[in-house]
């Protein structure tokens, strides 16, 4: 067995850094203080710092434990090495345990002192969920289904502990809204599955589309970013205009309608696209967050 290189503290850092996709960073972040600002209408302490965390740290113990306990599986996998994946060199796999857990400590410390019983259920769900999907021994991700399901959680997660922080009386539009949010990320993580059945058969991991197959899981992540544009339908205005936001996913997709396992890694093209349209979406969930703080 030949060992692997040593870099310096800068490269090694940059890796940790890397595994923590700081492209993505703002998908968790973002459903926070949006829904925090919402509720309370004003910047605060409690705002700052928690934006902060589901920024960062969050993202680091999201995808370094991901990447650290999928080294062997991502060997094999072309797509990782770059903003899709790092590819962690074992010899710094404990350094990012420990960045993840020293960087999670303080905020989450602060969050439960700030917090309230609600809000201590939220947090307590949304790191379970973002150790259970990697960790050894729970391994979510490798539970079809189930995998699409606690994926989705790290993104809604942090908008109801923003939500319970402030301890203001949930709307039905809020509830919808979280609802759609749900079924758009079920949808992502199914569709992003896709292009891995290779991989992933290979290393024997199960995962929705491995089970059901690159078909019917393209088309069920279709259905799903439906149902979340026609339950935003169902909101207060201007929540409605957020139906517009499932469109680019489902045109994105639908190319792949036919796809069979064996053309399935086709579809890193529209998941490069995916990436690229969560920006183009979140400006104009910015755009409407905007009427909705002004009417």
């Amino acid at each position: 067995m030949t060992s692997s290189p040593r870099g310096t503290l800068g490269q090694d850092l940059a890796q940790i850094v890397l595994s923590s996709r700081p492209i993505s960073w703002i998908n968790t972040a973002f459903p926070f203080a949006a829904a925090y600002l919402l509720a309370t209408r004003e910047i605060d302490p409690t705002l700052i710092i928690g934006t902060l965390y589901f920024l960062i740290p969050y993202n680091l113990a999201m995808y370094g434990i991901n990447d650290v306990f999928d080294y062997a599986s991502d060997l094999a996998n072309p797509r990782k090495g770059g903003i899709e994946g790092a590819l962690l060199s074992p010899r710094i796999h404990r350094a990012t345990l420990w960045a993840a857990a020293i960087t999670n400590v303080p905020f989450l410390v602060y969050l439960v002192i700030v917090g309230n019983p609600a809000s201590w259920i939220w947090l307590a769900v949304s790191v379970f969920a973002v150790i259970a999907y990697s960790a050894p021994g729970l391994r979510f991700k490798e539970r079809p289904f189930l995998d699409s399901t606690t994926s989705s959680l790290h993104f809604v997660t942090p908008a109801i502990v923003g939500l319970a922080l402030t301890q203001t009386e949930v709307s039905v539009t809020a509830v919808v809204v979280l609802v759609a949010f749900f079924l758009w990320g079920m949808a992502a993580h199914a569709f992003g599955a896709v292009q891995d059945i290779a991989p992933d058969r290979e290393g024997g991991i199960g995962s929705i589309a491995t089970v059901i197959g690159a078909r019917a899981t393209v088309r069920l992540s279709i259905g799903l970013w439906t149902l979340a544009g026609i339950a935003m339908l169902f909101t207060s205005w201007p929540a409605p205009l957020g139906a517009v936001l499932a469109i680019p996913y489902i045109v994105n997709a639908a190319p792949w309608w036919n796809v069979t396992d064996e053309t399935s890694p086709g579809t890193n093209r529209a998941w490069r696209r995916f990436i690229a349209l969560n920006y183009f979406a979140g400006f104009l969930a910015t755009m409407i967050l905007i009427v909705a703080w002004i009417s």
